[in-house]
């Protein structure tokens, strides 16, 4: 996202404070801008049985079952653990341990890759529009990957040294794992499937590396606010072993349990757009421990440029379309020019009644 279209796709971001730095202050005084009330009086389901479904990779290759697992994950939960996914250990390690490395820099040092006020690449935080919004308790580092004719390298890190050759090596690898599930979830939606790969694999890849430092406030405050993500598939990676995310089912909060080597993926707004509503992206949060870092690495695959964000002709011939169709600049245009807002993206793109 660079030159042109970068101006479109993106909002003007306010720029706010480091909360990696306003953490290590020891007074513990948490700004009002954090302070989030409404935390107090939202459930959070307690029942660790319930979990969301594990997807078995290898299995979706040879066994239908597997398949069926997979559509009622897409449509019921929106999430889904993926295992045997065929990114090596040593690749997902590499990328853990250098994203640790960077955020340990010097402030200052950090601060030579910093976001611009008019894009969403570089250190910093996004979604900031105005000056009296309330802030997440995190710091990222967001990151435009693929196509790689489109990378700025001046928001790459240069530290550690190591960093630029495991991030596009990392960057590769989940790009192939996101293809191989949307031409496997098009052959469940009884669609093309060379159609919805096409869309994809000349797509856009960004991802989001985030730093949620611990608050002795943690109950007050929320790592990343409530949103389904806009694009069409995430590919989540745990950094550490520090839980923090949760996704809202039946108006309750639903903490997730990583399962060690798994993706944890989601349906993003656009996949639901396109699947007439057949998948749902859900709504989720971060919330912050109140002792320990946590950091994640968030992978986010959008379609090509010149893509419809609409349902799919072949899922409306029945019942008809429950969402608009627009150019991908539109739909981006509206999405940056927003605060993170729970489902607000499907909310718009929805057709009256």
């Amino acid at each position: 996202m660079v030159g042109e279209e970068m101006s479109t796709e993106s909002g003007f971001f306010l720029p706010v404070e480091n909360v990696q730095a306003l953490a290590s202050n020891n007074s513990g005084e948490i700004p009002s801008r954090y302070l989030r009330p409404e935390l107090q009086s939202e459930e959070v389901l307690a029942d660790e049985s319930i979990q969301i479904p594990t997807i078995d990779m290898r299995k979706l290759m040879v066994a239908e079952d597997e398949m069926g697992k997979l559509h009622y994950a897409c449509k019921e939960w929106g999430f889904f653990q993926l295992i045997n996914h065929g990114v090596a250990e040593e690749v997902i390690e590499k990328m853990k341990a250098d994203l640790q490395e960077f955020f340990k820099l010097p402030l200052k040092e950090k601060n030579a890759y910093a976001k611009l006020p008019n894009g969403v690449e570089g250190y910093g935080q996004h979604f900031v529009v105005s000056q009296d919004q309330k802030l997440d308790w995190a710091d990222i580092l967001f990151l435009q990957c693929r196509p790689a004719s489109e990378r700025n390298m001046r928001f790459w890190p240069q530290e550690p040294t190591s960093f630029r050759a495991t991030f596009d090596k990392y960057s590769s690898e989940l790009q192939k794992v996101s293809i191989c599930l949307l031409e496997l979830m098009a052959k469940n939606l009884k669609v093309d499937p060379g159609q919805l790969m096409n869309m994809f694999q000349k797509g856009r890849q960004q991802i989001r590396m985030n730093y949620y430092p611990p608050c002795v406030h943690a109950s007050k405050v929320i790592g990343l606010t409530p949103h389904s993500d806009i694009c069409g598939l995430t590919l989540l990676a745990q950094v550490n072993e520090v839980q923090g995310l949760q996704i809202k089912k039946n108006g309750k909060w639903i903490p997730i349990r990583p399962v060690p080597g798994a993706f944890i993926v989601n349906i993003g707004d656009i996949l639901e757009i396109m699947s007439n509503g057949e998948y749902k992206s859900i709504e989720h949060r971060a919330v912050v421990n109140p002792e320990t870092e946590r950091l994640s690495i968030a992978a986010f695959h959008s379609p090509s440029v010149e893509t419809i964000i609409g349902p799919l002709p072949e899922l409306v011939k029945e019942n008809g379309a429950i969402y608009k169709s627009v150019s991908r600049e539109e739909y981006y245009k509206f999405a940056f020019s927003r605060k993170l807002d729970g489902k607000s993206i499907i909310s718009h793109m929805k057709l009256e009644n």
